[in-house]
């Protein structure tokens, strides 16, 4: 995420004033919690010495400071404020909402990619789409995507693709695939085909994976100067992000045009999908549509399939969990439900996949800018303009907010016996505690559609078959946060089929 030869460039011009510095000022170490910041680099060396590992870097600062608040000195004076305050976090994302804006510095470093789409806008641009997007989140909406869409592809696609898996194959991708048709077909209208028996390649999730690896790294940048004259010159990794961005845009371009001539044929398509209701709102700019379908595309595609893949992961590692998660398998196909019904109702898996979002969230931290000079509830200083992060992961291992056994994964600390009946009720934590779908005003609208085809695809793969990963004992994955969370190189596993005994747990 860091251009190293330019990065050491700019370094080496700055040794001879830091040798200034340390030769005359005799620095010392920061008396705040956080890394050793030194005039002009502030602290430079500790963020390149942790810069393939910075969300686990930064979660042990934040974890292990008081407030749960650090401030890190960046280069030539810039400022990065992290907080895993469940009491910052509620003020930024709600009290404050007006004062935490997503701000000019991200919106104008993410624009080549997300344009004015939902995730990168403030204001009234943000207010529209969310408005015009809510209206796709209700019941009869979500039944036929569960029962029709995420159903469709499971048992046409994902099932069958799985079932004749006789070498190994990499589970994340499969998920992105899956993912990806699912989003396309809700929100779009349209079937991309991306799960297919042949696998084929697609020049779009290629192209995509690298406008967002490549995004990433410019909001991470310790010297954006680097990345803008990359930009100015067409070169490197800029010069990839264009291209990039073009295959991108082009697809959500012929989407959005293709769209446009079936509402033209037919205008009673206007509620089918969410693309057709944005498109029959008065906002017919093919560019603005474009932004909106790539922003959607994101967080449909993304976000599912990595908290699947980790949980997938973590039930491997945990054979007793996965034997309950089997049970109400069992015991919800018996009863003559309706597939939205049955699904809504797995009290355990639904407890399951928060306790694995905890340890593994979809996404790490995110970012808000300060509006105006002010105080945060924990005593920490922000001025205008400093960005302020809450950290997802962080907080999901807090010892303060998930006790000493914050490491283990439980999915009970999420449920509690009813007394009458015995069985298991879900008890939500605080949206500020477990940020994972943001809270507040901006609350993620696609929560509970994520969560209905999260547990249908749990539900599917398991009744069937068991996913071993393909990996030496003692191996662990490595967690690497974008945008989204991904398992780094990929989820090698082996499918296992259950047999005659679908209540078999070992392979």
């Amino acid at each position: 995420m860091i251009d190293l030869h330019l990065s050491t460039s700019i370094l080496f011009l700055l040794l001879p004033i830091t040798f200034f510095f340390l030769l005359f000022k005799s620095v010392k170490p920061a008396r705040k919690p956080g890394p050793k910041s030194y005039p002009l680099i502030g602290s430079l060396f500790s963020l390149l010495q942790n810069r393939h590992r910075f969300i686990q870097w930064t979660a042990d600062i934040v974890n292990n400071t008081p407030t749960k608040t650090v401030t890190i000195h960046l280069p030539l004076g810039r400022v990065r404020v992290i907080t895993a305050n469940p009491a910052v976090v509620r003020h930024v994302l709600k009290t404050s909402l007006h004062l935490y804006p997503k701000g000019a510095r991200a919106r104008n470093t993410l624009f080549d990619l997300l344009g004015d789409g939902i995730l990168n806008v403030d204001g009234d641009d943000w207010r529209f789409q969310r408005q015009v997007s809510l209206r796709e989140f209700n019941t009869k909406s979500l039944r036929h995507f569960v029962e029709h869409v995420v159903d469709d592809e499971l048992n046409g696609r994902l099932l069958p693709l799985l079932s004749t898996s006789a070498a190994v194959i990499d589970l994340q991708n499969v998920l992105q695939r899956f993912a990806f048709d699912n989003i396309c077909k809700i929100a779009f209208g349209y079937d991309p085909a991306c799960l297919t028996p042949s696998m084929p390649h697609d020049i779009f999730a290629t192209a995509f994976d690298e406008a967002v690896v490549i995004s990433t790294g410019r909001m991470r940048a310790n010297l954006p100067l680097i990345w803008k004259l990359k930009r100015l010159l067409n070169v490197g990794s800029e010069k990839r992000l264009r291209n990039a961005v073009a295959v991108v845009r082009e697809f959500a371009e012929n989407i959005t045009k293709e769209k446009i001539r079936e509402l033209e044929k037919n205008s009673s398509l206007g509620s089918v999908d969410l693309l057709s209701r944005f498109l029959t709102s008065g906002h017919s700019d093919e560019k603005f549509i474009a932004d909106i379908v790539i922003s959607f595309i994101l967080a449909g595609r993304d976000t599912t399939s990595a908290a699947l893949t980790w949980f997938f992961w973590l039930l491997h590692k945990n054979p007793r969990i996965e034997s309950e998660i089997l049970k109400e398998i069992q015991e919800k196909s018996k009863k003559e439900t309706s597939i939205y019904e049955g699904v809504k109702d797995m009290v355990y898996t639904h407890a399951s996949l928060c306790e694995s979002m905890r340890l593994y969230p979809p996404v790490a931290i995110d970012a808000k800018q300060a509006a105006a000079d002010e105080v945060l509830p924990d005593g920490t200083f922000v001025r205008k303009g400093y960005p302020v992060t809450y950290h997802v992961y962080a907080m999901g291992r807090s010892e303060e907010l998930w006790g000493a056994d914050w490491a283990e994964f439980r999915p009970e600390r999420w449920l509690e016996k009813d007394v009458s009946s015995g069985r298991w009720v879900f008890k939500p934590r605080d949206g500020y505690e477990y940020p994972v779908f943001q809270a507040g005003p901006r609350v993620c609208l696609g929560k509970e559609m994520a969560f209905l085809q999260m547990k249908r695809v749990v539900a599917g793969v398991l009744r069937r078959f068991k996913v071993v990963p393909a990996v030496d004992d003692g191996v662990q994955p490595v967690y690497v946060a974008y945008f989204t969370a991904v398992m780094e190189g990929g989820f090698p596993v082996r499918i296992v089929e259950r047999g005659d005994n679908p209540m078999r747990v070992d392979p």
